[in-house]
C-alpha cells in the first residue's frame, strides 16, 4: 500500500509497567519514553489537561520535564498535547451533578493559552497537533452549540501561528454542517472519538467527508467503551487483547486509508482502554494497513 500523506501511530500516554516485553526492556529502572521511542514515532501527552483545581493555582507543565521529554527522542518524533483543562472546562468539576456550577475564571483564556505554549517551547518542533477536549456541554455550561462555535471562533482567532490546532467534543448533537463548516472556516481540524458514549466514527467521518478531506491532519483516538468494565477484565494488566473490536478496526483502517490516500495527515493514538492493549492494538492496525 502506497501512503500519499503521514501516518503517526502511538499510544494514549506511555509509561505502563505492564508493557514490559511489548514495548520495554524491564518494568521499572529504565526510561520509558527512550524505549517507547525506539518503537514508535508519536505519543499523546495526557498529563498537562490536569491542570485546574479548585482552591489552586493552574499548574502548567515543567519546564525540567519538558527538556526531558524533548532530550528522550529523536527529532522525528513527534508529541500530540491535550491543552490544560484550565482552559477547555466552563466551570470547575463538582463531586455531585447536584451541586452548584462555578464559573472557570479561565475559560477559553488565550493569555493562559501562550503561557501553556512558552512552557513548551523546547518541544515546539516536535508537535503534532495541540487538541482541545471538551467534556459533554449542558446547557447548564452552554446554551447552544452556536454558543460554542462563536466563543471558540473568537479565542482561535488570537492564537499563535505555526501549530495545528484540533477539537475534541463530546456533544454528538455538535457534529452538524455547522460544525464541518466552523472547523473549514477556522482551518482547524477535528479529533475522531471513538467512545465515551459518541457515534461511532466512520458514520462522523462519512457525514462530514467532504469537511475532514480540507483538514491538513486529522487525529483518531481509540477509546472503547465502560473504563470499569475493561479495567476488570484486564486486571490493570495492559498486555493481552481483553475486548477485541474486530469489526471496528476494520472500519478505523479503512478510514484511515481514505484520509491518507486524499493527502490528509493521520494521528493515531490508542488507549489500553481501547482492547485491552494499546502496543498490541497497535500490531493489529498496522497489519490491517500492511504497512
Amino acid at each position: 500500500m502506497t501512503l500519499m500523506s503521514e501516518l503517526k501511530i502511538g499510544t494514549c500516554s506511555w509509561k505502563y509497567p505492564s508493557w514490559s516485553g511489548l514495548v520495554y526492556s524491564a518494568p521499572k529502572g529504565i526510561d520509558y519514553l527512550a524505549e517507547y521511542a525506539q518503537k514508535y514515532d508519536s505519543v499523546e501527552i495526557d498529563q498537562w489537561f490536569w491542570s485546574l483545581f479548585e482552591g489552586r493555582s493552574v499548574k502548567l507543565p515543567d519546564i525540567e520535564t519538558v527538556r526531558n521529554y524533548k532530550a528522550a527522542v529523536p527529532d522525528s518524533f513527534k508529541f500530540t498535547v491535550k491543552i490544560p483543562n484550565s482552559i477547555t472546562l466552563t466551570h470547575y468539576y463538582t463531586k455531585s451533578k447536584a451541586g452548584p456550577l462555578r464559573t472557570n475564571p479561565h475559560f477559553l483564556s488565550v493569555d493562559l493559552f501562550n503561557e501553556f505554549i512558552s512552557t513548551l517551547k523546547p518541544l515546539e518542533e516536535m508537535l503534532g497537533s495541540m487538541m482541545f477536549q471538551f467534556e459533554y456541554l449542558n446547557h447548564q455550561k452552554m446554551q447552544s452549540n452556536q454558543e460554542f462555535f462563536n466563543l471558540f471562533e473568537n479565542f482561535a482567532k488570537k492564537l499563535p501561528v505555526g501549530f495545528r490546532y484540533a477539537v475534541e467534543l463530546r456533544n454528538a448533537n455538535y457534529l452538524t454542517d455547522e460544525y464541518f463548516e466552523f472547523l473549514r472556516r477556522n482551518k482547524l481540524d477535528h479529533v475522531f472519538l471513538q467512545g465515551y458514549w459518541m457515534p461511532d466514527i466512520s458514520t462522523i467521518y462519512h457525514k462530514g467527508r467532504d469537511a475532514f478531506l480540507e483538514c491538513e491532519q486529522v487525529v483518531i483516538r481509540l477509546h472503547g467503551g465502560d473504563r470499569k468494565e475493561i479495567e476488570e477484565k484486564a486486571k490493570q494488566q495492559w498486555n493481552k487483547i481483553v475486548e477485541p473490536r474486530d469489526k471496528e478496526l476494520l472500519s478505523v483502517t479503512n478510514m484511515i486509508k481514505d484520509l491518507l490516500n486524499n493527502e490528509v495527515d493521520v494521528y493515531l493514538n490508542i488507549n489500553n482502554h481501547y482492547e485491552g492493549s494499546a502496543p498490541l492494538t497497535i500490531d493489529r492496525i498496522r497489519a490491517l494497513l500492511a504497512v
